[in-house]
């Protein structure tokens, strides 16, 4: 994909790792409005700012030339493992060296979070417990928080513990080299990593809506990944609760702009 050169306007990239499902396409338009919703800038200023799409899942990759243009990236989840070693996952790791080497900011989201722990040198695998699928209690580490200026800038009205949407059945094991967890939860020891003030994993959905997630649960159920009990459980757990979207969505835009 070809980009337009425009004076002030900041630039961000959606790494798109999954193919959009007929329900996303029909209710959304597809998986990069369902970010762009959440994490684009709703403000009418001056400057405004880009999104632009790749679908790394289907090869198409932005130019090295063009990374500079950009003022962060996102990545998306996936149904693959990112510890697979199909062509386009081990060029995506390729292209988050480059970008951890220029100090882009990029924020991971589940398979996201995964992989770009992986090409920075950190350990994933199956999570041993099992599936996460629902909404999941994520405890923030306090003392962490003064380390991250995103976090610092953002953290007067965000609890100490927030829910967030989960679908994942693989982790991260151990994470790279100068990271600090900065979140956990009881089912995952690293549900929330970062870098610097550049690199931020997140395991959980913080774009995704409940209808979002109760419609994967379906499509896990129909095609046999989960058991109707499990699927069940799930669905009841959305019910009752309302994921903290609204907190989750700050900290990414104040990480990914500085502010929110």
């Amino acid at each position: 994909m070809k980009i337009d050169h425009q004076i002030d306007m900041k630039r961000y990239a959606l790494l798109l790792a999954a193919k959009d499902s007929d329900y996303v396409m029909k209710l959304y338009g597809g998986y990069f409005n369902v970010f762009v919703n959440a994490f684009g800038d709703d403000d009418d200023d001056d400057e405004g700012e880009k999104w632009d799409l790749f679908r790394v899942v289907e090869g198409e990759f932005p130019e090295m030339e063009d990374l500079h243009e950009y003022s962060g990236f996102v990545i998306s989840g996936s149904p693959y493992d990112a510890y697979g070693n199909e062509f386009w996952i081990l060029k995506l790791c390729f292209l988050l060296q480059t970008l951890d080497a220029m100090e882009k900011k990029v924020l991971g989201i589940c398979f996201g979070h995964q992989v770009l722990c992986r090409a920075l040198g950190g350990k994933i695998g199956k999570a041993y417990s099992g599936w996460d699928i629902g909404l999941r209690k994520v405890r923030l580490a306090r003392d962490l928080t003064s380390s991250f200026s995103f976090l610092s800038n953002c953290m007067d009205d965000i609890p100490p513990c927030l829910s967030i949407i989960e679908c994942h059945q693989d982790e991260v094991w151990e994470v790279p080299d100068g990271a600090e967890v900065i979140a956990f939860s009881e089912k995952t020891s690293v549900e929330m990593f970062g870098i610097g003030e550049h690199i931020l994993g997140i395991q959980g959905h913080p774009e995704y809506t409940k209808d979002i997630v109760l419609n994967l649960i379906d499509r896990l159920l129909n095609t046999n990944f989960i058991e109707s009990g499990f699927a069940e459980d799930a669905k009841w757990r959305l019910e009752v609760a309302e994921p903290d979207r609204k907190s989750w969505v700050k900290i990414c835009k104040s990480f990914l702009k500085g502010r929110y």
